[in-house]
């Protein structure tokens, strides 16, 4: 008899031998899909956290490096060539200081290169530009020429002679060859 059931499709056999049936299609290939899927995203949330770690640590808690770079290396700009105005020469003035305070400086601006318009404006305003950076310094107080602010000296001169003092030459640059500031007593 029991072959008689085998052979009408087994459906006694299944119901009560307690074999479970098995899955087929979608439903078996499911649990195995999420079993993949939770282990990719475990795997991409650690990868995530150890670079963000490694990334605070090798910038120091998120403040920025300085990077050095090779002078020599072809990703570094060339410095721009300007010409050169030395015939201001030193100059030695007074500060606005109480105390008597001399200041002593020798300035170089620098230009275009091959500018011949600059070089003789700057040439016909020599008097003037002696005079200009006489009239500048002694204006000054000695704190406001300490070396910190040398920088700020330097954009200044610039920007006054750039707007105000020359016509057609263009100031690129500010050298101090020398700037003394001596407090007598």
């Amino acid at each position: 008899m029991s072959d008689d059931i085998e052979a009408l499709g087994g459906e006694e056999a299944g119901e009560g031998s307690g074999v479970p049936k098995k899955a087929s299609g979608l439903a078996a290939l499911l649990p195995n899909l999420l079993r993949f899927v939770a282990i990719g995203l475990g795997a991409l949330i650690f990868i995530i956290t150890v670079a963000v770690i490694t990334f605070n640590i090798m910038s120091k808690g998120g403040k920025s490096q300085t990077a050095v770079t090779d002078p020599a290396s072809p990703y570094v700009g060339k410095r721009p060539e300007y010409s050169n105005y030395t015939l201001i020469g030193q100059v030695t003035t007074r500060t606005r200081d109480k105390t008597v305070t001399n200041v002593s400086v020798e300035v170089v601006l620098q230009y275009d290169l091959n500018n011949v318009a600059a070089q003789t404006e700057l040439t016909a305003r020599q008097y003037d530009l002696r005079d200009f950076v006489r009239r500048y310094f002694s204006g000054k107080y000695a704190a406001e020429l300490a070396p910190e602010h040398e920088e700020r000296l330097k954009r200044d001169i610039q920007e006054t002679l750039n707007t105000r003092f020359l016509d057609t030459a263009k100031v690129r640059n500010i050298l101090f060859l020398k700037l003394d500031v001596m407090e007598l007593p």
